[in-house]
């Protein structure tokens, strides 16, 4: 069973200045992947995944899958075949499932796993092990599940054989995972569920079951699903991760005078909220949707991005575009200390509940750096256009945290060291040599 690591001694040293150009492509989208995965696995007949995220967090939910009874090939890195055993078919693991780094693989596989009719333990490494799942079990439980957490967190156990009901339930926060978890169940239990978010969220569970023939209805804030629909096996084009290219847009702000491309990106309106704040700063960004091209069946919209060197000002962002740029956050905050003026970020309190404390682990580096920021309950409040000094940043094991500090040094006086970086491939395989290759001076040590 995971939860103990040895300290990662691994680290990024990156050099201050420079430019940014080009064009380039990031890897495919972690959150399209995990859910082709699973919808795959419990679908009848075959799925074909292209340009699947080979990233840690996404190969821990391939090989829970194939603990789980699914058979899956990979006949090339990033194409995957998965065969299908029906809502029927999955079979108990010998093993307690190992998510890694993966909140998403753990959140989500909750809602998946609670309808079986056997029991199951998820748990993960040191950092997940520490991160809340009674946000995901509480709805579960209100539909007949039985889940136990250690004390809110994992090792999470769920015993099985039992038989969902569907619910009625507003979300207390705006979260894809946890809406994903309860529409997951929703697939085994009996009758409608209905489920009210707050805010919008990312609706990739909602595109894919469609894209498996399941019947799902969106009224506004409300998404209706019925309990036991057969999913059919599809093929699913994986476009390239809107949070990989956030990086590299935000850097092109700072950096691109000569502009900078980003080919390929899923720009799915519940993800592309830092555009949108990025642009109300001053940013120049400039979208060119593919015609007529989405990933798979209607799936996802696609488009290249095309980025200028900006000079940005601080805004006050809007609390309804918090949840549309959730993953973006931490390089946000980078774009807003290099913005002239004060930026002001709040209702952003599930920051708090991620790989790290990303509100707290920012601020930490933001200060060390030498920005003047103020750490609030829900948000941070940053004054910009000083650029930053040099110095040691401790990213907490945070991969989010560690790439942008590393796009931080564009804006730099004296190098940046950042330290525990491993869990970057955890969502971008490849990430150093893609920094390398628009134009940061990064080196691992």
């Amino acid at each position: 069973m995971s939860g103990a690591s040895q300290p990662d001694v691994r680290r990024y040293l990156v050099q201050p200045g420079g430019s940014i150009g080009g064009e380039l492509r990031v890897p495919g989208d972690k959150s399209i992947s995990h859910r082709a995965l699973m919808l795959g696995g419990i679908a009848e007949g075959r799925t074909e995944i292209r340009g699947f995220l080979a990233s840690e967090d996404c190969l821990a939910t391939l090989r829970a899958l194939q603990a789980l009874g699914v058979r899956i090939d990979r006949p090339e890195e990033h194409r995957v075949i998965v065969e299908g055993v029906g809502l029927d078919g999955l079979q108990a693991p010998a093993a307690p499932l190992d998510m890694g780094n993966a909140g998403t693989a753990m959140r989500l596989f909750m809602g998946l796993l609670a309808p079986q009719r056997f029991d199951s333990i998820l748990v993960g490494d040191a950092s997940l092990m520490r991160r809340p799942m009674e946000r995901v079990a509480g709805p579960l439980r209100m539909m007949g599940a039985d889940i136990e957490t250690h004390e809110g967190r994992p090792p999470v156990r769920i015993r099985g054989g039992r038989t969902l009901r569907a619910i009625d339930f507003q979300l207390p926060v705006a979260s894809a995972q946890v809406k994903s978890a309860i529409l997951l169940a929703t697939l085994w239990a009996d009758g409608r569920t209905k489920l009210t978010e707050p805010a919008p969220t990312r609706d990739h569970t909602e595109r894919m079951l469609r894209a498996f023939g399941v019947e799902l209805l969106r009224d506004g804030l409300q998404v209706a699903l019925q309990g036991g629909q057969t999913l059919r096996g599809t093929e699913v084009d994986v476009p390239a991760d809107f949070s990989s290219a956030a990086f590299f847009i935000v850097a092109g702000c700072l950096a691109a005078e000569r502009g900078l491309v980003i080919r390929d990106v899923g720009i799915n309106p519940t993800r592309t909220g830092l555009l949108d704040m990025l642009r109300e700063m001053g940013a120049d960004i400039r979208v060119h949707p593919h015609a007529g091209s989405s990933a798979g069946a209607d799936l996802e919209p696609v488009a290249d991005i095309e980025v200028r060197a900006s000079r940005l000002r601080g805004i006050q962002v809007p609390e309804s575009l918090v949840p549309l740029a959730i993953d973006e956050f931490p390089i946000f905050f980078i774009a807003a200390a290099c913005a002239e003026g004060e930026t002001l970020v709040r209702g952003a309190l599930e920051l708090r509940v991620k790989e790290s404390d990303r509100l707290a682990v920012m601020a930490e580096g933001l200060g060390r750096l030498g920005v003047k920021h103020q750490l609030l309950e829900d948000g941070l409040w940053i004054r910009g256009g000083e650029g930053f000094g040099g110095g040691t940043i401790d990213s907490h094991g945070d991969h989010r945290i560690a790439m942008s500090f590393a796009v931080a040094s564009l804006r730099a006086r004296a190098p940046i060291e950042i330290l525990d970086v491993a869990n970057v491939a955890t969502s971008f395989p490849g990430f150093l040599e893609t920094a390398r290759q628009a134009g940061l001076g990064i080196e691992l040590l």
